[in-house]
Parts: C-alpha cells; structure tokens; sequence
C-alpha cells in the first residue's frame, strides 16, 4: 500500500541565521501540509569565545535527522546557503536508497539546495570565495572579531532584504534584522568531509538577484551536484540571498513542486 504522509522537512541556515528568520518560510511549508523542523545550529549560538564549528553543526544536524528516520520517517533536508555544507556534511548513509537497501524504513528522499553551497569533499566555503575572487572584499563585507566571530555590516545590501516591488516594509525588513545572529566564521574555513549529495537526489533554488552568491557561483555548485550523473532539478526565484524573506511564496511553491516531482 503507498502511503500519502507527506514527508517531514528540516531546514538547515545559513550562517547569521536563527529558526526565527524562517518564520515566513515555515508556515509557507505548513500550508502544504509539511512538518517543518528548524533547529539552531551550534555556530549561531552567539558564545564568546566561540564553542562550535562545521563539526558541531554536521553533528546536530545527524542526530537530529537520525531520529526522524529511525521513526520512519521520510526527510526532506533544505541547506541555505552555509547550511547547503552542512547538509552535505551530516546525512551519508541515512538516504532512503542506502536505507532501503539495508531493510530499513525512513530516510533523506532529497536535498534542496536554496541557494546553499554544494561542495566537494576537501572544499570550504571559503574556497568557493577564492574560486571567484570573493575573498579579498570579505573585510568590508564581514565585521570580524579576533575571536573569529563575525556580523553582516549591511545585511540588506548582502541579503538584498530591500526588494522594490515586492511590497516589503521598512519594518518588515527591521524586524528580520533582530532575527540575525554573531556567527562563528570558523565554519567557513573547514573542509567539507563528506559529500551526501552523492547518494541522494539533489535539487537547487536559484536566487537571481544575489550578490552574496553570484548566479555563476551558484551555476557552479550545479554543476558540482551533476558530477553524479543524476538530474538535478532546479527552479528561480527573484530573490536576493534570502529568499525565505523576499520570495517567501515562490520558494514554497518551488519546494513542493520539487516534492512532488
């Protein structure tokens, strides 16, 4: 018998992110009648000096998806951004294929890229900024403590939170500041150990109207996910880099519709 459950997402931030800067986005998700999970990831738990890194994230983030799957259920995992690393970092071998295969139920079904880095093993976030001359204007971007933590100095230019058109006011755009958080930079820097877009289907959101990750990078980090030979289905959004605040409804609907595919 096929079961109709839908399957339960978890979203992974990106750095200077909070479960509350999803708020749109998860109930977006709710409406379709997902189970939607957002922890905060140890990076962004603002600790001075700081206590986590890629490691702490890639670890939370497996043990919190372990026990999804050990109850059986199907997992859809959402990486933005820096959590597009820890995605790929935290989840070899619990897809439902490599699961099935060993006769158990449950399992990661897919990865959604929202404009997240998708990586080789080996490779930073850091090294995709070298990769396309991001990395010297990292200082006027970042406000870096000597303790390796770091603020956005202009968020809305960097996560182009000002979007004309879009019917986003000024104390929309303040409120999803407060939601932004110190994170420690560290998580950057370290190579990516494991890669778990090679065993389960991938699928990428484009954001168009990014300057934090250009459409050429993320164009890239497709091509990245094609080295398995699988489709990678993709869909746009008009967006800067946060579209779960500026293209709410489009990423739903984008997210569903990769779903359902």
């Amino acid at each position: 018998m096929v079961s109709n459950e839908k399957p339960t997402i978890i979203l992974v931030s990106g750095a200077f992110h909070t479960p509350q800067s999803y708020q749109k986005l998860t109930h977006a998700l709710e409406t379709y009648g997902y189970e939607v999970h957002v922890p905060r990831l140890p990076t962004c738990n603002e600790a001075r000096p700081p206590n986590a890194d890629l490691a702490s994230d890639t670890e939370l983030v497996r043990r919190y998806v372990e026990t999804l799957v050990h109850a059986g259920r199907t997992v859809i995992a959402i990486g933005h951004s820096y959590g597009g690393q820890v995605v790929s970092n935290a989840l070899c071998s619990l897809g439902t294929d490599t699961r099935s295969s060993n006769g158990l139920t449950g399992g990661v079904s897919k990865l959604i890229f929202m404009v997240g880095y998708a990586l080789d093993k080996g490779k930073s976030t850091a090294d995709k900024f070298k990769e396309f001359g991001d990395a010297s204007s990292a200082p006027l971007v970042f406000d870096m403590a000597e303790d390796d933590t770091m603020v956005v100095k202009d968020p809305n230019l960097l996560f182009g939170l000002e979007s004309p058109g879009k019917g986003i006011t000024e104390e929309e755009v303040a409120a999803y500041r407060e939601t932004l958080c110190r994170w420690n930079g560290k998580g950057m820097l370290q190579p990516l150990e494991n890669e778990s877009w090679r065993e389960i289907d991938s699928c990428y959101i484009y954001t168009q109207l990014d300057v934090s990750i250009t459409l050429p990078e993320q164009e890239s980090m497709v091509k990245t996910l094609q080295q398995t030979g699988r489709e990678v289905k993709t869909a746009s959004v008009e967006s800067g880099h946060c579209p779960n605040f500026s293209a709410v409804q489009a990423v739903a609907d984008a997210v569903n519709g990769m779903i359902q595919a």
